[in-house]
């Protein structure tokens, strides 16, 4: 009987997958498949520039406590981390874990696609590190339209990495390149969030309908 899931794929691959899946099942169960919106959690760091935008992760980031996020990052491994030069890169040669090997293989990725150093890469994992789009307004419009367009997601959950300033830069920078892009919406169609979202309203069982 949902009728939104809300949810932390890391990337759209990720996203696909889990889209294509719920979305069977809820048409396998007799459900329009368009009465079910997956809203992804992101959070939105938008900047002047990509570069910009990735300063301000970094700083972000670096406000993490740095033996809060070695602890972070020693369970997404499986191993102790400790005792890893902080500021030099994840080592390539770490020893054989009984944990996740899917949460240390999306650390060393993670860490080999930006270029981390042990310090930055657990300080991720000690903050945020799930859904992140990173950039300036209009790149980031488009890649939240290649996730619609792909059929990824239904819409996004937004995550602001700092308040006013997050969700002025969402209001004010990236919603009017999403409503460029006809992919955001410029008037509201109802009142409710049921109606914004575009979803009917169920029937109620215990009443019969009015003849």
């Amino acid at each position: 009987t949902a009728e939104a899931v809300f949810c932390s794929p890391r990337d759209i691959n990720a996203a696909k997958e889990l889209y294509a899946d719920i979305k069977g099942r809820t048409k396998a169960a007799g459900r329009n498949p368009e009465h079910l919106k997956i809203l992804p959690a992101a959070m939105f760091i938008i900047g002047d520039s990509k570069e910009d935008a990735q300063a301000k992760r970094l700083k972000l980031d670096s406000l993490v406590h740095y033996d809060s996020a070695i602890a972070s990052l020693s369970i997404m491994l499986g191993t102790d981390a400790s005792g890893f030069d902080p500021d030099a890169p994840l080592p390539t040669d770490l020893p054989p874990t009984n944990a996740s090997i899917t949460a240390r293989q999306g650390a060393e990725k993670l860490a080999a696609a930006e270029n981390l150093t042990v310090r930055q890469l657990a300080q991720r994992f000690g903050g945020y590190s799930g859904l992140a789009f990173v950039g300036e307004p209009g790149a980031i419009a488009e890649e939240m339209k290649t996730w619609l367009d792909e059929q990824a997601c239904d819409g996004f959950t937004v995550v602001f990495p700092y308040l006013p300033q997050g969700l002025d830069d969402v209001t004010q920078r990236l919603v009017p390149e999403l409503q460029s892009l006809g992919i955001f919406r410029k008037g509201y169609e109802g009142k409710t969030l049921r109606e914004h979202l575009g979803l009917p309203r169920p029937g109620n069982r215990f009443f019969e309908k009015a003849a």
